[in-house]
């Protein structure tokens, strides 16, 4: 029940001596406003490793073929051999929980000679062969026009996809794209779509505009690829992982190319759900260390806020005897001494949550004001639910604060305490 008397005798017994009182306060202050920074500092960076993801489908992985380590059937170990597009059905046929299995082959690299002609220009990009589902494993942007589609694949016809920076080095400004013509390696191939998208992994945003998307039959028929497959982008649904699933794909491949089961170097994979599941354990490895350091500044601040209510509670010696005297009863005094060290302290650590709030904001109001398509480091902040935590954390600390000195103050004699001066 709120009785008045009972907050003025709090309010006036921590302003009676303010100076000290603001002092023992700070530590509070000080652990809630650290813990909350470290928290937001964790998931700035989280933020900022995700986008440097460029939204890739996270549950996938990459395959390609290698020597074979093992010798297999009367075959010498080192063979080498080709994925072939029976593959992909195959893969598709006997492995259950994949989302899409996109099979993919390339031209050029990075720092490759010039492949692509257009008039007097020409430059050296990286050309793809692709399905229509890459565009959902590998998210871009669609500046203009339009992705490629299965009519693309069933006709087979020679269309490309360009990125922002292949139109800027092949074109002039202000040049219409939409429907002129490249030269591929000597084939013509017709621009209906440009794009935009991020580097994918902290590289150079601009290599990743670099890029040319064409139909896969187009280019393994423009590039006499035949049934060749390069390698494979593949995707699990949601209800499983990639790292699970990988191993049957990889036992599908090597029963259809004569490989030893056991030989592991036979296929190449890197597993794209395996590396974020390490970055986001590092994450909870962080939120742990923020945690851990905030609860023992916070913990220094607590162990003040106690030996100042035992202070208090000595020089209300006198005031205790006079209050057991006329009646007050040892849960009364209890009570008294737990509530002034709890609102102490909750206030305290409010001041630190409005303090971390203000510093998070101008951050954010500095991140927002740069470019951040490329930072590390992205909208630091901590959701209500650390707050809620961080409030009950308060409360829990300003009882264990008065804890001893409320027993402390039980413990007096009426007599005794009515005899100090």
């Amino acid at each position: 029940m709120f009785s008045r008397d009972k907050w003025d005798e709090i309010l006036e017994s921590l302003s009676a001596n303010w100076f000290r009182t603001l002092m023992t306060s700070f530590g509070v202050l000080w652990g809630i406003f650290i813990l909350v920074i470290l928290l937001a500092a964790g998931k700035g960076l989280e933020n900022g490793i995700k986008q440097g993801f460029g939204g890739m489908a996270t549950n996938s992985m990459f395959m390609w073929t290698q020597n074979t380590s093992k010798s297999y059937k009367g075959m010498p170990k080192g063979r080498y051999y080709n994925f072939k597009t029976g593959d992909v059905q195959a893969i598709k046929d006997n492995v259950q929980g994949l989302r899409y299995v996109s099979p993919r082959n390339q031209l050029g690299g990075f720092g490759g000679s010039n492949n692509v002609i257009r008039g007097l220009k020409s430059g050296a990009f990286n050309v793809y062969g692709d399905y229509p589902e890459i565009i959902q494993q590998q998210p871009m942007d669609i500046s203009s026009g339009r992705f490629l589609n299965y009519n693309d694949l069933k006709e087979k016809r020679k269309v490309a996809v360009i990125g922002e920076s292949v139109k800027n080095t092949m074109y002039e400004t202000n040049e219409e794209v939409l429907g002129s013509y490249i030269k591929i390696n000597g084939v013509n191939f017709q621009v209906i779509g440009t794009y935009t998208k991020k580097s994918g992994g902290g590289g150079d945003p601009e290599e990743a505009q670099k890029e040319i998307f064409v139909p896969f039959t187009s280019f393994s028929q423009a590039f006499n690829m035949g049934d060749v497959v390069g390698w494979m982008a593949i995707t699990a649904d949601n209800n499983h992982s990639i790292t699970s699933l990988k191993t049957s794909v990889f036992n599908v491949i090597k029963k259809r190319h004569d490989i030893h089961l056991e030989d592991d170097r036979a296929i190449g994979n890197f597993d794209l759900y395996q590396e974020f599941n390490k970055i986001s354990g590092l994450f909870t490895a962080l939120n742990i260390v923020a945690y851990f350091v905030g609860f023992l500044v916070l913990a220094s601040g607590v162990i003040g806020i106690s030996n100042i209510m035992l202070i208090v509670v000595k020089e209300r010696t006198n005031e205790i005897g006079v209050r057991r005297a006329l009646g007050a009863t040892p849960g009364t005094i209890r009570g008294q001494i737990l509530m002034e060290s709890v609102v102490l302290t909750i206030i305290s650590g409010m001041a630190g949550i409005i303090l971390a709030t203000l510093v998070l904001w101008g951050i954010n109001t500095l991140l927002d004001s740069m470019n951040s398509s490329e930072m590390m480091f992205v909208n630091p902040s901590v959701s209500i639910g650390v707050i809620i935590i961080a409030l009950l954390i308060l409360v829990l600390s300003g009882l264990l604060a008065g804890l001893i000195p409320a027993q402390n103050a039980i413990r007096i004699k009426p007599v005794d305490a009515l005899r100090t001066e």
